[in-house]
């Protein structure tokens, strides 16, 4: 059976589609507690890409530098914001593959090496993408005074209206 599965694809699509709208919003250089907001997106999706799955079984992306995915820790990498989008939209399909993947027995079970089972994972990363969309949507909203449109799994449609809220 995979009804909680479909659910739980229906509600991640628009998770990815509110921090891609972030990102196509943000000042990236504007600073948060001393780092850049890019850092933060690269921070988010990173985790996206580890924890949605498995963290304790993970291989980093080649282009990750040690430590880089915690924003206070110095780096040598600077990302674009059109690498952070590619790379978005590899964790987005490698998680809707994963999905695809599982069947709602398996969400009540742990991963290789991992003490969360696989529907914990999910929450997790449903928490903190929300978080850090929300973090760099209320810098934008103090910066430009206008708020990134937000959409919801029945609410996709306010894309139409342009990336940010009429």
């Amino acid at each position: 059976m995979r009804k909680v599965c479909e659910m739980i694809k229906k509600q991640v699509a628009p998770n990815f589609i509110n921090l891609e709208t972030a990102i196509k919003t943000y000042d990236r250089n504007a600073l948060f507690c001393g780092a850049p907001a890019w850092r933060y997106v690269y921070h988010t999706i990173h985790s996206a890409d580890k924890w949605f799955f498995n963290p304790f079984v993970y291989d980093e992306p080649e282009f990750h530098e040690a430590g880089m995915d915690n924003p206070d820790n110095p780096c040598s990498v600077i990302f674009s914001d059109s690498e952070l989008l590619d790379y978005l939209e590899r964790v987005k399909r490698k998680t809707f593959d994963y999905i695809d993947s599982l069947d709602d027995e398996m969400l009540d079970e742990c991963p290789e090496n991992c003490k969360y089972t696989r529907l914990e994972l999910v929450l997790m990363q449903f928490r903190h993408i929300s978080f850090h969309t929300g973090l760099l949507n209320g810098q934008t909203a103090c910066l430009t005074e206008k708020f990134p449109v937000w959409v919801g799994a029945d609410s996709l449609h306010r894309l139409n209206n342009g990336l940010f809220d009429a």
